[in-house]
Protein backbone atom coordinates (compact mmCIF):
# COMPACT_ATOMS: atom_id res chain seq x y z
CA UNK A 1 0.00 0.00 0.00
CA UNK A 2 0.93 3.45 -1.15
CA UNK A 3 1.28 6.48 1.03
CA UNK A 4 -1.44 8.19 -0.46
CA UNK A 5 -3.71 4.89 -0.34
CA UNK A 6 -2.84 4.14 3.28
CA UNK A 7 -3.71 8.43 4.40
CA UNK A 8 -7.07 7.64 2.48
CA UNK A 9 -7.96 4.75 4.15
CA UNK A 10 -6.68 6.21 7.64
CA UNK A 11 -9.03 9.42 7.34
CA UNK A 12 -12.11 7.21 5.84
CA UNK A 13 -11.81 4.77 9.39
CA UNK A 14 -11.41 8.44 11.47
CA UNK A 15 -14.57 10.09 9.66
CA UNK A 16 -17.17 6.86 9.99
CA UNK A 17 -15.66 6.19 13.82
CA UNK A 18 -15.66 9.59 15.09
CA UNK A 19 -19.58 9.87 14.69
CA UNK A 20 -20.20 6.49 16.14
CA UNK A 21 -17.85 7.41 19.31
CA UNK A 22 -20.10 10.44 19.63
CA UNK A 23 -22.88 8.33 20.22
CA UNK A 24 -21.80 5.83 21.97
CA UNK A 25 -20.75 8.90 25.04
CA UNK A 26 -23.97 10.38 24.80
CA UNK A 27 -26.00 7.28 25.35
CA UNK A 28 -28.82 7.16 27.65
CA UNK A 29 -27.42 4.82 29.90
CA UNK A 30 -24.71 7.60 30.61
CA UNK A 31 -25.31 10.50 33.47
CA UNK A 32 -25.97 13.31 30.50
CA UNK A 33 -27.39 15.51 33.72
CA UNK A 34 -30.77 16.17 32.00
CA UNK A 35 -34.26 14.75 32.95
CA UNK A 36 -35.37 12.78 36.05
CA UNK A 37 -32.68 12.09 38.18
CA UNK A 38 -32.23 8.40 39.21
CA UNK A 39 -32.54 6.93 41.92
CA UNK A 40 -29.40 6.35 44.46
CA UNK A 41 -28.61 2.83 44.34
CA UNK A 42 -26.78 3.13 47.56
CA UNK A 43 -29.00 2.97 50.10
CA UNK A 44 -26.95 4.40 52.99
CA UNK A 45 -27.89 7.84 53.30
CA UNK A 46 -24.49 9.22 54.61
CA UNK A 47 -22.72 9.67 52.06
CA UNK A 48 -19.56 10.01 54.50
CA UNK A 49 -19.61 7.97 57.45
CA UNK A 50 -16.74 9.45 58.88
CA UNK A 51 -18.73 12.54 59.43
CA UNK A 52 -19.94 13.97 62.99
CA UNK A 53 -22.77 16.75 63.06
CA UNK A 54 -22.83 16.99 67.15
CA UNK A 55 -18.49 17.09 66.85
CA UNK A 56 -17.62 18.62 63.65
CA UNK A 57 -20.76 20.53 62.35
CA UNK A 58 -22.13 20.23 58.97
CA UNK A 59 -21.42 20.71 55.24
CA UNK A 60 -24.25 22.00 52.69
CA UNK A 61 -24.87 22.38 49.30
CA UNK A 62 -26.98 24.57 47.55
CA UNK A 63 -28.37 23.36 44.28
CA UNK A 64 -28.02 26.39 41.38
CA UNK A 65 -26.29 28.50 43.44
CA UNK A 66 -25.33 32.05 42.66
CA UNK A 67 -23.89 33.11 46.35
CA UNK A 68 -26.38 31.33 48.28
CA UNK A 69 -25.01 30.17 51.99
CA UNK A 70 -25.96 27.91 54.57
CA UNK A 71 -24.32 27.55 57.68
CA UNK A 72 -25.69 25.13 60.55
CA UNK A 73 -23.69 24.82 63.76
CA UNK A 74 -22.74 21.90 65.51
CA UNK A 75 -24.57 23.88 68.56
CA UNK A 76 -27.64 24.11 66.29
CA UNK A 77 -27.38 20.59 65.87
CA UNK A 78 -26.88 19.30 69.30
CA UNK A 79 -30.17 21.72 70.56
CA UNK A 80 -32.28 20.37 67.67
CA UNK A 81 -34.47 22.76 67.66
CA UNK A 82 -36.58 23.75 64.84
CA UNK A 83 -35.43 26.95 62.75
CA UNK A 84 -35.36 28.90 59.99
CA UNK A 85 -32.37 30.15 58.35
CA UNK A 86 -31.82 33.02 55.64
CA UNK A 87 -29.34 32.17 52.47
CA UNK A 88 -28.91 34.75 50.93
CA UNK A 89 -25.35 34.58 51.24
CA UNK A 90 -23.67 37.27 48.71
CA UNK A 91 -26.59 37.15 46.43
CA UNK A 92 -29.01 39.85 45.73
CA UNK A 93 -32.14 38.21 47.04
CA UNK A 94 -33.04 35.90 49.87
CA UNK A 95 -34.66 32.21 50.29
CA UNK A 96 -35.30 30.88 53.86
CA UNK A 97 -34.42 27.78 54.66
CA UNK A 98 -36.84 25.66 57.63
CA UNK A 99 -34.83 22.95 59.45
CA UNK A 100 -37.42 20.64 61.03
CA UNK A 101 -36.71 19.26 65.09
CA UNK A 102 -36.84 15.73 63.25
CA UNK A 103 -34.40 16.96 60.16
CA UNK A 104 -32.06 18.09 63.52
CA UNK A 105 -32.38 14.73 64.68
CA UNK A 106 -31.35 12.75 61.57
CA UNK A 107 -28.30 15.33 61.74
CA UNK A 108 -27.33 13.82 64.83
CA UNK A 109 -27.58 10.01 63.47
CA UNK A 110 -24.95 11.46 61.05
CA UNK A 111 -26.94 11.12 58.20
CA UNK A 112 -27.63 13.81 55.71
CA UNK A 113 -30.77 15.73 54.73
CA UNK A 114 -31.97 17.57 52.07
CA UNK A 115 -34.90 20.53 52.13
CA UNK A 116 -36.16 22.90 49.76
CA UNK A 117 -35.80 27.03 50.02
CA UNK A 118 -38.65 29.39 49.81
CA UNK A 119 -39.08 30.77 46.34
CA UNK A 120 -37.64 34.32 45.43
CA UNK A 121 -37.20 35.68 42.06
CA UNK A 122 -39.33 32.78 40.79
CA UNK A 123 -37.05 29.99 41.74
CA UNK A 124 -35.58 27.68 44.88
CA UNK A 125 -33.12 25.96 45.85
CA UNK A 126 -32.49 22.50 46.74
CA UNK A 127 -30.62 22.41 49.62
CA UNK A 128 -28.66 19.07 51.14
CA UNK A 129 -26.80 19.24 54.69
CA UNK A 130 -24.19 16.65 55.83
CA UNK A 131 -22.27 15.70 58.44
CA UNK A 132 -18.95 17.42 58.34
Amino acid sequence: MDRKTFILKTSEVLLLSLPVYYLLGCSSSGDDGGGSPNPNPNPNPNPNPMGNCVQNGTNTAISANHGHTLTVSREDVNAAVEKTYSIQGSSVHSHNVTITESQFNTLKSNNQISVVSTSADAHNHNVTVSCA
